[in-house]
């Protein structure tokens, strides 16, 4: 069971399954796949939000990988509720 946080919008789950999957990857290529059915614009923005909670990496050049955090999170072993922002 994972446990989210006031902060996190429904987007964020399908953005960690997503690059837990299919690795790296940026707000465009999210959106045109299958899993995240999001526009580029809100995808990009929420990415930008789970950087600054450690649940994503920004590796450059508008590419995101998840994190450790992240990973946890997925697993329903880290309780979002408890992350600060960087």
């Amino acid at each position: 069971m994972r446990f989210d946080a006031d902060w996190m919008s429904r987007a964020d789950d399908r953005i960690l399954e997503h690059l837990s999957e299919a690795g790296p990857d940026t707000p465009k290529e999210m959106a045109d796949s299958d899993r995240v059915r999001f526009s580029r614009q809100h995808i990009n923005a929420r990415c930008k939000t789970l950087v600054k909670y450690g649940l994503l990496v920004h590796l450059g050049n508008g590419v995101y990988d998840i994190t450790r955090t992240g990973e946890q999170y997925l697993a329903g072993d880290l309780d979002a509720r408890g992350l600060d922002p960087e």
